[in-house]
């Protein structure tokens, strides 16, 4: 493709002044080492590497164009082109040399704190099972025309999501999508038919630092529905309600989820799993088979969708009897002499309180939490967290997530602080190797308690610890077999 064919769309093309237009560029990358004779290479500064430190290696591997944000290096005769923007621009280039192939596919994005993986597998299963063909690019893993591949981040890079957009011949594209995605520019260029928010919750703000710059990044989703694009809100989260309410005075065709009188999709009642809700007049129920209120909105939001495509309750309610469930989600991952392990992504206070209250729906006698805290991440939101835990469950270990880059010590000197802060110094134990923690909820289970594992979900250990095991999942397997 030539370059005046790259840039055709570009609103400026002042960045291109003096480059020759005519040059072929053969394919586009971020990263040097994949750079071969006639690629374009756009130098992105990253949180470990910075791209423009390896520009000179992009121009000896024969790279037709440079692009970056420093200002021009000395790389002889290969073009450079500076740009104040180099993550917008790759987007942008790649949208147009990949086809625009967002705009030939359903795309459905899905945003919010917690619940997008859930909701995107949901939304994944029953669009199945009505016909269509779903590729999945999430948290756990991509799943392209079949292919399952594992997740480098919730929300790949530019080039890595429009590649995969383009590759996909399915009918389907399924997002989940961050609000480090959405403010990195790598959705830049891709377009949805359906764009979800599931909720808001403190998270995140070591990167957005205040609520309200966590919102708007979260809002930016909302910006890229195509032009008859629908949103589907969670109104029963009060940030949900605003967006709402910002969307409609946009005239932003908007699918609400809730127990408000007014919302599309009303919920009316719950008795166990099985949810009664109001779809614009009719009346029905939803025969889930999830656990949790806060599965019922997952679910909601992803019939939400389903519905507004031309299906029925009485189809989601048929797909939902074989729905095995999401890795890491509220996923049981073994029953030993009696004792229920379950595993669980949760990492708000507010993921915590729903897990453990679905644990207690179960008829869990006792409840025993294992979990920790990332290293480096948001502090604001430990003892929240830790109060949950211990005021839903019977005894919490507080253990080793994942230390990035924090020495162990430090870390448990963080974990006494925050116990003796949240005043609970004689109700938590520390036990700073993961494994050991595992085996000590063993001891003093009896039969009829469950240990929840939360933090890490289906995620390998990035730590060494005693048992040699790298998931949880590996660990309790690991402890039954020990068993016999």
């Amino acid at each position: 493709m030539k370059l005046k064919q790259l840039i055709e769309s570009f609103s400026s093309l002042s960045e291109f002044s003096g480059v020759d237009l005519e040059m072929e560029v053969t394919g586009i990358t971020d990263d040097s080492r994949n750079v071969k004779p006639g690629m374009l290479f756009v130098a992105i500064k990253g949180y470990q590497f910075d791209g423009h430190d390896y520009i000179r290696d992009a121009a000896k591997n024969g790279a037709s164009l440079i692009i970056g944000e420093a200002v021009q290096p000395n790389i002889g005769d290969t073009p450079y082109v500076l740009t104040k923007n180099s993550r917008k621009m790759l987007g942008q280039l790649c949208k147009t040399f990949y086809g625009n192939a967002s705009d030939n596919k359903i795309v459905i994005g899905v945003t919010g704190t917690n619940g997008k993986t859930t909701t995107c597998y949901l939304l994944k299963h029953l669009l199945e099972k009505a016909g269509y063909s779903t590729s999945l690019i999430g948290t756990i893993e991509y799943v392209i025309n079949g292919q399952t591949s594992k997740s480098l981040n919730t929300t790949p890079s530019a080039l890595l999501i429009h590649q995969m957009m383009a590759q996909s011949t399915d009918q389907v594209v399924i997002v989940e999508v961050s609000s480090h995605g959405l403010t990195q520019y790598r959705l830049e260029g891709i377009t949805f038919d359906y764009a979800l928010f599931t909720n808001l919750q403190h998270d995140h703000l070591d990167y957005h630092h205040t609520m309200e710059e966590y919102f708007e990044a979260k809002a930016l989703l909302f910006d890229k529905l195509k032009p008859d694009g629908k949103a589907v809100i969670n109104i029963d989260d009060t940030w949900g309600q605003h967006l709402a309410q910002r969307l409609l005075a946009k005239n932003v065709e908007t699918i609400t989820i809730g127990h408000d009188e007014k919302a599309t999709f009303k919920f009316l009642s719950k008795k166990g799993k099985d949810i009664q809700v109001d779809t614009e007049g009719s009346v029905e129920t939803i025969y889930s088979t999830l656990i949790g209120m806060h599965n019922v909105y997952n679910l909601a939001m992803a019939s939400g969708v389903v519905v507004d495509m031309g299906y029925t309750i009485d189809h989601i309610n048929d797909s939902l009897k074989d729905f095995a469930g999401i890795p890491g989600r509220f996923e049981t991952l073994a029953v030993i002499d009696g004792v229920h392990y379950i595993s669980d992504y949760a990492h708000t206070d507010l993921a915590l309180q729903y897990c453990i209250d679905s644990i207690r729906e179960c008829k869990a006698n006792k409840i025993i939490h294992i979990f920790g805290f990332r290293g480096n991440r948001d502090s604001t939101k430990r003892v929240p967290m830790l109060q949950t835990s211990h005021r839903l469950s019977d005894y919490t270990i507080l253990t080793t997530d994942d230390l990035n880059g924090t020495y162990e010590e430090e870390m448990k000197q963080t974990y006494e602080a925050l116990v003796e802060e949240a005043q609970l110094a004689d109700h938590v134990d520390i036990i700073m190797d993961r494994t050991i923690a595992i085996q000590e909820a063993q001891k003093i289970a009896q039969p009829g308690d469950y240990v929840v594992l939360t933090g890490k979900g289906p995620e390998s250990y990035k730590e060494e610890f005693q048992m040699g095991t790298h998931s949880d999942k590996e660990t309790v397997l690991q402890l039954k077999l020990m068993q016999y």
